[in-house]
C-alpha cells in the first residue's frame, strides 16, 4: 500500500517550461487514510490515526531507502580523537567512532569553551551538502570558488560559534569516508546508510556530559538539506530540522536536458549507489510509481519544528513544488495546532543559503531548542 499525492497533470518525465506553472496542482492526501477497493479515504480525525498514517511514510520511504536497522543491540561506539583546533568559542576536535560492528563514521565533534558543570547545552547535528570536502564544508572549507558562498554553508562552525555543541560527520563516499564501498555495506541504499550513522550521531550526543539530551536539532544544505529531512522522519529525538535547498515535490524536480540524457531520467540523480538506486532499480524513475514525498517527509516530522530555506532561483529544487509541499504540509501542523512551528523562506538566490536567511533559521533553531543566545 502506498501514500502517494495524486500526479500533476503533466507528461511524466519532461520537465515544465522555465517559468511555466503547473496545470494542476496535485491534490493533498496527507491528512486521510486510504480505505479499501471502492472506499473513498477516511479523513485523519485522530492522534491514533495519524500515528498510522506516519507509520505508513515510514514505511513508504523505506521500500525506497531499505529498511532501518535495527536502532539497540551494538557495542561501545569506541570514540577516538584524531586532533583538535582551539578557537575563541569553542574547541574543535576531529573524532571517528564505530556505529556498528566493522562500521565506521568520521566527523568533526565542536564542544563551548566555557563550560559551566551544572550547565548542559543544546547540540545539533550538521550535515553537508554534495562535494569531496564532506565535513569540511559545513567548517567553511568547501572548494566553491566564490567565498561567500563557501561561508553560507559554514552553518557547522557558525552553530558551534552560536554556543551550541555540534556534530558534522561525513556522508559515505564523501571526506574521510570517501572510499565507502556500498556494494560490501549492509545497507540498500547510501541514503539508509547516512541516515544510520545520523541517529547513531544523535545517541553520541546524548552520551555526552555537556549535552541536554531533550535539546537536540538538525541542520543542512542540499544533499545535507534532505538528509536531515529524512533522519528527523525516523528520529523523533530531533526536535528542530532547518533543511537548506533540500527539497522539492518529485513532479518539479529539475536538472535540465543535458543531465536527463546521462541519468536516464529526471529522477536520474536520486538513483546513484550514494542516494537510492531503487529510484531506478525498482521504480524506473517514473515520479509517480516513487512511494513517497517530500511533503510525506515533513508531514512525519510534524509537530517538531520545520524550517525551509528554498530560494526562488534553485535550478534543481524548483520552488513551485516546494510551495505546493509546504501547503500541504500545514493541514499537518494545523492538525497538531501548531502552524508557527513550519516555516519556509524564499529568498531571491540561487541554489544557495544566504546569510540573512541562514540567521533567521538560527533564530529558530534557539527558539526551537530554548537556547542558546549569542
Amino acid at each position: 500500500m502506498t501514500i502517494k499525492h495524486l500526479p500533476l497533470a503533466c507528461l511524466t518525465g519532461l520537465l515544465l517550461p522555465a517559468g511555466s506553472p503547473a496545470q494542476q496542482a496535485p491534490a493533498s492526501t496527507l491528512m486521510t487514510l486510504p480505505g479499501p477497493a471502492g472506499v473513498s479515504p477516511r479523513p485523519i480525525t485522530s492522534q491514533a490515526q495519524w500515528t498510522q498514517k506516519r507509520a505508513a511514510v515510514l514505511d513508504s520511504m523505506q521500500q525506497v531507502m531499505g529498511k532501518l536497522p535495527p536502532r539497540t543491540g551494538y557495542p561501545p561506539m569506541q570514540v577516538q580523537y584524531h586532533d583538535t583546533l582551539r578557537e575563541n568559542t569553542y574547541t574543535r576536535y576531529k573524532i571517528s567512532f564505530t556505529p556498528a560492528e566493522n562500521e565506521k563514521v568520521y566527523a568533526f565533534l565542536y564542544l563551548p569553551n566555557k563550560r559551566l558543570n551544572f550547565k548542559k547545552y543544546p547540540a545539533m547535528l550538521a550535515l553537508h551538502p554534495t562535494g569531496m570536502p564532506g565535513k569540511l564544508i559545513t567548517d567553511g572549507q568547501g572548494t566553491q570558488s566564490d567565498p561567500v558562498q563557501r561561508k553560507n554553508r559554514a552553518y557547522a562552525k557558525e552553530l558551534a560559534e552560536r554556543g551550541f555543541v555540534v556534530i558534522a560527520p561525513d556522508y559515505p563516499s564523501f571526506g574521510e569516508a570517501g572510499q565507502h564501498d556500498f556494494s560490501a555495506d549492509r545497507y540498500e541504499s547510501g541514503t539508509m546508510k547516512a541516515i544510520f550513522d545520523n541517529i547513531r550521531c544523535v545517541d553520541l550526543l546524548q552520551s555526552l556530559p555537556e549535552v541536554d539530551p531533550a535539546r537536540i536539532g538538525t541542520i543542512g544544505h542540499s544533499l545535507g538539506g534532505h538528509n536531515a529531512m529524512f533522519t528527523a522522519a525516523f528520529d523523533t529525538r530531533l526536535k528542530v530540522v532547518v533543511s537548506s535547498c533540500g527539497w522539492t515535490m518529485m513532479d518539479y524536480y529539475d536538472i535540465g536536458k543535458a543531465a536527463i540524457e546521462r541519468y536516464g531520467g529526471r529522477l536520474g540523480p536520486f538513483a546513484q549507489d550514494r542516494y537510492m538506486p531503487l529510484f531506478r532499480d525498482r521504480y524506473g524513475l517514473v515520479p509517480e510509481k516513487i512511494p513517497f514525498d517530500f511533503d510525506e517527509v515533513i508531514a512525519a516530522i510534524a509537530p517538531r519544528a520545520f524550517f525551509s530555506c528554498s530560494p526562488l532561483r534553485d535550478a534543481n529544487f524548483d520552488v513551485r513544488g516546494v510551495r505546493v509541499g509546504i501547503d500541504h504540509a500545514r493541514e499537518v501542523y494545523r492538525f497538531f495546532k501548531v502552524p508557527d512551528l513550519l516555516q519556509v523562506r524564499y529568498p531571491d538566490a540561487i541554489h544557495d543559503f544566504p546569510y540573512d536567511t541562514r540567521q533567521e533559521a538560527y533564530r529558530f533553531i534557539e527558539k526551537a531548542l530554548g537556547g542558546p543566545a549569542r
